[in-house]
């Protein structure tokens, strides 16, 4: 046998037989839980925190270095309550790397660890103490290989706990298990957990599986088939969501993924939800920027109410992400509920959002998505809902909004445009615009929601088919015409009926070439005559009929849900109708008095003022849903003997005027 091997093969048996002597000698005579009280002194010195070792400390040596703990458990800063507490804790380390200046872990094991995480009102943690550190002069640092043979982590229980926010989330039976982790070696990860959230409501199991390779010399790490689980409820909501990536590649200064997709599963009682995000992922870690170049956003939804029982949407852009501007960008374009839709959308300052968005669409049809006739009709008979606009409080919010054509509560619209700024409880669209049943709106719209709701509208109607208008907006039948309206109200109340009642400013009307369904005036007028004398006659709205109008003006002042006017000027050729009255849009009622002049002659036609006809007063009462008319052929009478004396005395008067020019001749 070659001399040189002979005696290394010696050297190496006594050196293991030294070991060996060694390592039994200390298990012979060092008990390590002889030295407790200095342990946790040493610990009470150095982190002004309590140390507590319940359970016995064994250590072996041989073949591997370890140490076995029984209940330990460890305090908060200065206090006696417990910070984090381990059932039972092992850690190993391989004796013979030792030698060569090597530290090799052969295991980890934890069970039954508990720690609680708490971010106290002032923005410090319960953990900063431990994460301060003092510089100390640069040394040269020995070579590790880190080699563990499996590392499992189990039963262990997390919470943390906001005091500012009220947020407390707690992650219990996470149980944590691993392959071998070592430099080169790709194992395998594997994670579970249960989240519990009290705000908002969270109830959620999480399981996460990896492939992971890393190369601690040139600090490069790697995920391969990443799948990220998280099911469960959130306020009475069930959702499941998926988190996958064929690789993950990080270094120190790059973050790389490919195949990564994002997928969201929401189920509501009616209907469901599948929303996909699927892209590359970049990102430089100094720069703390990403990106997302080559996003596809998938929608699926499915429930008996949607168009077709099913929707199925997809748009395609890009994503970018500044953590150190706290920016984000996107930008998207396809389609979306059968729209098709371009959008820039960017959100800064992630502590106080700010949203600014630039949406561009060419057609919407809301309705389909809307409750149905029936179900409003349910849901009125009921107790009224209050009005929630709170989520406006924390809205900061500016953009512009073009939809090529509109359709909302069957009104349709075309060109609409709506720019929008909103900040802490105050929106204002101004403008608000459209082209709409011939003629064209414009104006603007404001809402403050910090207290009680306020509502704003200052709106001018051009040129509008009134009919076709209020026909589709609340199937309301009964004017005709062509012209402007005016508005410019304010309306306050946390309730519909209490903004009715509260609503104030100004309405104008201006219309032409129309007519007021539910009763021909003129008609009645010449047909009744013979009823002249006999009192007051009363009808509800007959559709069949209508009073025809060349034009037809009204201002009117609302104060306190009550519109009241004294102007109304309607003219046809025979007929000329004035009045006033009032409007009460807070409780669906309405008393108005127009007195109504007929041409007794063909004479009187052509817009121009009757003379000779004769006047009848024309009340007009009662909810909208049943509006009574109400003909005084008293007061007609009357009228028609005041015209008759009108009559005598200007014959009277001109026969007068013969005679004195006679005497004077």
């Amino acid at each position: 046998m070659n001399k040189a091997l002979k005696y290394s093969l010696l050297g190496a048996s006594g050196l293991a037989a030294v070991t060996l002597a060694g390592a039994g000698y200390l298990l012979a005579t060092f008990n390590p839980n002889d030295y407790k009280p200095q342990i946790i002194q040493a610990v009470k010195e150095n982190t002004q925190r309590n140390l507590r070792l319940d359970g016995d400390i064994t250590l072996s040596f041989f073949p591997n270095i370890g140490a076995n703990l029984g209940k330990v458990s460890f305090s908060e800063y200065q206090s006696e309550k417990t910070f984090v507490a381990v059932d039972a804790a092992r850690v190993s380390l391989a004796l013979m790397p030792l030698f060569s200046k090597r530290v090799v872990v052969n295991e980890i094991s934890v069970n039954g660890l508990q720690a609680t995480l708490i971010r106290h009102r002032d923005g410090t943690m319960n953990i900063d103490d431990l994460l301060q550190t003092n510089k100390q002069p640069e040394t040269e640092k020995s070579p590790v290989d880190f080699d563990i043979a499996a590392i499992a982590v189990e039963n262990t229980r997390f919470s943390y706990r906001d005091e500012s926010s009220g947020a407390q989330y707690t992650f219990s039976d996470l149980n944590l298990h691993t392959g071998r982790v070592a430099s080169g070696v790709p194992t395998e990860i594997e994670l579970n957990t249960k989240i519990q959230a009290a705000q908002p409501k969270l109830d959620a199991v999480v399981s996460l599986k990896t492939g992971l390779s890393f190369d601690t010399d040139k600090q490069h790490y790697q995920l391969d088939g990443l799948t990220l689980q998280t099911r469960g409820s959130s306020d009475q909501q069930n959702f499941d969501t998926t988190i996958e990536a064929a690789t993950l590649q990080l270094n120190r200064q790059a973050l790389a993924g490919e195949g990564v997709a994002v997928t969201l599963n929401f189920a509501q009682p009616e209907q469901s939800f599948k929303l996909t995000l699927r892209s590359p992922l970049q990102g430089d870690l100094a720069g703390q920027q990403f990106s997302l170049p080559k996003l596809v956003l998938a929608l699926q939804a499915t429930g008996d109410k949607l168009p077709n029982k099913s929707v199925s949407s997809e748009m395609q852009g890009s994503a970018k992400l500044d953590l150190a501007r706290q920016q984000v960008q996107v930008q998207l374009a396809g389609s979306l509920l059968q729209s098709k839709v371009k959008a820039r959308v960017g959100v800064s300052n992630f502590a106080d959002m700010a949203i600014n968005f630039d949406v561009e669409v060419d057609q919407f049809d809301a309705d389909p998505y809307l409750p149905a006739q029936s179900e409003k009709t349910a849901k009125s008979a009921g107790p009224e809902e209050s009005i929630d606009l709170s989520a406006l409080r924390n809205l900061n919010l500016n953009g512009s909004l073009r939809v090529g054509a509109l359709k909302v509560a069957n009104v349709k619209t075309q060109n609409v445009r709506v720019d929008l700024k909103a900040r802490h409880g105050v929106v204002n669209i101004a403008p608000l615009s459209a082209n709409l049943y011939e003629g064209r709106a414009a104006g603007s719209v404001s809402i403050d929601a910090r207290a009680t709701p306020v509502i704003g509208v200052n709106q001018t109607l051009s040129g509008i088919n009134v009919a076709a208008l209020t026909r589709d907006a609340a199937d309301f039948d009964t004017l005709e015409g062509k012209g402007n309206i005016g508005l410019n109200l304010s309306m306050r109340g946390d309730r519909v009926s209490a903004m009715k009642k509260a609503l104030n400013g100004t309405m104008s009307l201006n219309l032409a070439d129309g007519a007021i369904r539910g009763i021909n005036i003129a008609k009645k007028l010449r047909d009744a005559k013979s009823m002249i004398g006999q009192g007051a006659q009363t009808q509800s709205a007959n559709q069949d009929e209508k009073t025809d109008f060349s034009e037809l003006k009204a201002n009117f002042k609302v104060t306190n849900g009550v519109a009241h006017n004294d102007d109304l000027l309607l003219k046809s050729p025979l007929l000329r109708l004035t009045g006033n009255g009032d409007i009460d849009i807070g409780n669906d009622r309405m008393n108005y008095l127009a007195k109504a002049t007929v041409a007794s002659t063909l004479q009187g036609q052509g817009g121009q003022d009757v003379v000779g006809g004769l006047t009848v007063p024309v009340r007009i009462s009662g909810p909208f849903a049943d509006l009574k008319y109400t003909l005084d052929f008293a007061a007609m009478a009357g009228e028609q003997t005041k015209q008759k004396v009108e009559q005598k005395k200007e014959e009277i008067k001109t026969k007068l005027q013969d005679q004195l020019k006679g005497l004077f001749r």
